[in-house]
């Protein structure tokens, strides 16, 4: 049997298609793909979080966000995070599944489906949060702790649970 590797993550800020000023990356944290990875400017990754390019599409990352600590973004379906967002430590961002191929098809090799997440200006992921394929998270929204975003959240709304349901609109 031949075994296949992703490399082991180290990388260095000038093999990122894009890597504004001032970007911080903390101890342990592992890049995949940096060709197709672009970071805007005082980006923060923190310790041990995984940014997991892919071989194609593309993970954005705008200006003044954070990344927390062991976060996982997976972009194989793209990942597009504006300016200003918060990522909690712990979140998960997934961009892709196995589609469902039938019984007599083991679910690890049916198709893989893919679906790009995006999340615009100014929005907060509580920790350990979980946003799924296909998602758009609305500027200034707020999604809790521990939350799994299965749908659209429209712009400056909270929402909580699992599935994520909004619960209210932020105040002007």
């Amino acid at each position: 049997m031949r075994h296949r590797t992703h490399g082991d993550g180290a990388f260095s800020a000038e093999q990122l298609k894009h890597c504004g000023p001032d970007c911080v990356f903390e101890a342990g944290v592992l890049v995949f793909h940096p060709e197709n990875i672009e970071l805007g400017a005082n980006v923060y990754v923190g310790h041990h979080a995984i940014l997991k390019g892919y071989h194609q599409n593309l993970m954005r990352i705008g200006d003044e966000t954070w990344v927390g600590q062991q976060a996982f973004l997976h972009s194989a379906g793209g990942i597009d995070i504006g300016a200003r967002v918060g990522i909690g430590p712990g979140v998960r961002i997934i961009t892709s599944s196995h589609g469902e191929a039938g019984r007599d098809i083991a679910i690890l090799d049916s198709p893989i489906e893919l679906g790009p997440v995006v999340i615009e200006d100014d929005c907060d992921l509580g920790v350990g949060a979980i946003v799924l394929p296909g998602v758009r998270i609305g500027r200034g929204a707020q999604i809790g702790a521990g939350a799994v975003v299965t749908e659209d959240v429209p712009p400056y709304s909270i929402a909580v649970g699992v599935p994520a349901k909004v619960t209210r609109e932020r105040p002007r």
